[in-house]
């Protein structure tokens, strides 16, 4: 059943009359609350980073299953066949060791400005 809009509708309802000047005021208004009826909790945040973490793993698993064909890989002198999920994960490895050096570095030379800054 379609609706239908009447843009009379409005005019015919009675507008709301402006509180007087003199008026006294009304009970003071609360600010807004949160919405959100339960806090979240250091539990459940590590509930949701054990469940991201078991996806995450099953999905690991499933990629290395799906990837046992042989290849052979060269680095430097280092020559060897291998699982094409393990050639792909130690690279991953190495990147993330990688950024992980960067990162650290970063950090501790920020808290060396930082502490050269303190009074």
């Amino acid at each position: 059943m379609p609706l239908e809009h009447h843009p009379a509708d409005h005019e015919t309802r009675p507008a709301t009359p402006a509180p007087a000047v003199d008026a006294p005021p009304s009970e003071p208004v609360a600010p807004a609350r949160e919405s959100r009826a339960v806090p979240a909790t250091r539990t459940s945040v590590a509930w949701i980073g054990v469940w991201t973490a078991t996806i995450l793993l099953v999905a690991f698993i499933v990629f290395i299953m799906q990837n046992t064909r042989g290849v052979e890989v060269s680095f430097l002198w280092l020559h060897g066949t291998l699982p094409l999920a393990v050639g792909l994960l130690m690279a991953t490895v190495a990147g993330v060791v990688v950024t992980l050096v960067l990162g650290t570095a970063r950090i501790t030379q920020l808290h060396r400005l930082a502490r050269r800054r303190r009074p």
